[in-house]
């Protein structure tokens, strides 16, 4: 018998959370035929921002991997929240990422490969997505990355 996702999650290290809620106007997560989209997903652990601060200054390359691998577990939650199963994603298809970066950090990239590995790591093969890797100099809330994951789902 093959694991869930929350399994895998699980043996990862992670729990998947109660979704973030919106911090503003807008909703979290969004389902439109069999596409599924999240807001931005902050690094939250409960309702603390767990890295906070620009890359390359405050925060080293490692946190912000940790940070993006938070940000894509709020992200399932969101999608969990919104279809009801883990096991309906067919399919990642794209992240967003952004990563708060003091000038001169080139390494966006490299952070955001947190993220995706640890979604290949779940889904395998369909966990292997198309990627926006953007830094910006300010953050809502000082979040260290942002990110937004697109997912197709099955009935």
């Amino acid at each position: 018998m093959s694991q869930t996702i929350e399994e895998k999650l699980q043996e990862l290290g992670y729990d998947l959370p109660t979704p973030p809620a919106a911090v503003g106007n807008y909703v979290p997560v969004l389902r439109t035929g069999n596409l599924v989209v999240t807001s931005g997903q902050l690094p939250f652990i409960g309702k603390e921002i767990v890295f906070s601060g620009k890359l390359g200054t405050e925060l080293h390359e490692q946190q912000g991997i940790d940070a993006a691998r938070i940000c894509v577990v709020n992200a399932l939650a969101q999608i969990k929240a919104c279809i009801g199963d883990l096991q309906q994603v067919s399919r990642i298809v794209r992240v967003e990422g952004y990563v708060h970066s003091a000038p001169g950090f080139q390494h966006q990239p490299q952070v955001l490969n947190g993220a995706s590995e640890l979604l290949v790591e779940l889904f395998g093969d369909a966990g292997r997505h198309t990627r926006v890797a953007l830094g910006v100099s300010e953050m809502p809330l000082d979040a260290a990355v942002q990110l937004a994951v697109w997912a197709e789902v099955s009935d």
